[in-house]
């Protein structure tokens, strides 16, 4: 009894060719599931994932391409479903960010280390130099036979 519960939750496909198997393990590992968070088709037990499993056998079993699948989901739910979306004006931020951040983490660390290393002179008002000078010259005097 134990058992058949346990298959219960495994899905299994049949493919007639190895290529369709390749491609569609493929696919199902790139696309994100639109449930979860931060997890691939493959990895995902939802029910739209379980769903968008279902149509991308289905896809790939009719002899679609892997553009095809990946059009066709995009269509449908956006590119929020792809791991790796398209570099257009609308991903700018999401794919140049990280390097902007970087660069101003860069800058700054490097404004750090040269304000670090600059030794600047600490302002001495005349009162304190000519006390300085005064108690110098007493110790000089007193040091003198």
């Amino acid at each position: 009894m134990f058992g058949s519960t346990a298959q219960a939750g495994i899905e299994t496909h049949n493919f007639d060719d190895s290529n369709k198997e390749g491609l569609y393990k493929e696919l199902v590992s790139e696309l994100r599931c639109l449930v979860c968070q931060n997890q691939n088709l493959a990895d995902s037990n939802a029910k739209l994932a379980i769903d968008l499993r279902q149509q991308t056998y289905e896809m790939v079993q009719a002899g679609a391409s892997k553009a095809d699948v990946i059009d066709y989901m995009v269509q449908r739910y956006g590119d929020f479903v792809l791991y790796r979306p398209p570099f257009q004006s609308s991903t700018l931020l999401l794919w140049l960010g990280p390097f902007i951040i970087l660069a101003l983490a860069l800058l700054g660390l490097l404004k750090y280390i040269r304000g670090r290393n600059q030794v600047t002179d600490p302002e001495i008002s005349k009162e304190d130099l000519e006390r300085a000078k005064r108690l110098l010259g007493e110790d000089q005097d007193t040091k003198q036979p």
